[in-house]
Order: C-alpha cells, then structure tokens, then sequence
C-alpha cells in the first residue's frame, strides 16, 4: 500500500473560512464607512438648516438666534457646538454621533447681496 506524503484533506475548511473572515472585515469596513457617511449628511443638513435659523433672526440678538439654531438642530438629530452672530450673518457648527464617530460641521448664512467679512 502506497501511503501520500501530504494530504490535503480538510483544506477547503480552512479556505471557507479564510474567505467568510475576509468577507466579514470587509463588511464591517463597510458598514463603518456608511455610518460616517450618514452622520456627515446629517450634521451638514443641521448646520445649514440651523444657520438659516439664526440669520433669519439674527437682528433680535445672538441669544435668541442662537437658542432658535439649537431647536433645529436638535430637532435634525445633531447639536449646536457653535453659534455666532454678527450683524445678519449667523455662524454655526453641528455635530452629530454614530456609533463611535462624531462629525462637526460648520455652516454660515445671511443675505446674499451683503458682503460677509468675519
């Protein structure tokens, strides 16, 4: 009775299994990037829509605009870390979280025929 040397039995295990963890980090990869990607549109929606909000009345003060940017912002599953007030123009920056990201972003609003000069 001829006996092989090397006996290959049980390597497709190993290759399905090498294949399915490689398959699942790429997964998770995935997954992580999309929820970076969707905490970053829903910061940049609350910011501008919050900086709306606060250059809409930014003439009845910094408190009242900026409190006015805050309920938006909230109201958009984000907060305000951020609001400035000069003149018509409101500066504001939102962050949100997903899982372990936090995004910030800022956005600015006022009328369009004055010039903005921080």
């Amino acid at each position: 009775m001829r006996r092989r040397r090397w006996d290959d039995a049980g390597l497709a295990s190993v290759w399905v299994a090498a294949v399915a963890m490689a398959s699942c980090v790429v997964f998770a990869a995935l997954l992580a990037m999309g929820q970076v990607v969707m905490a970053r549109h829903r910061a940049g929606g609350a910011a501008d829509l919050a900086a709306l909000a606060a250059a809409d009345h930014a003439l009845q003060g910094e408190a009242v605009a900026c409190g006015l940017a805050r309920k938006v912002a909230s109201a958009q599953g984000a907060r305000v870390v951020h609001c400035g007030v000069k003149g018509e123009f409101a500066e504001v920056a939102a962050e949100t979280r997903a899982g372990p990201y936090a995004l910030r972003v800022r956005a600015r609003a006022g009328p369009p025929e004055a010039a903005y000069t921080p």
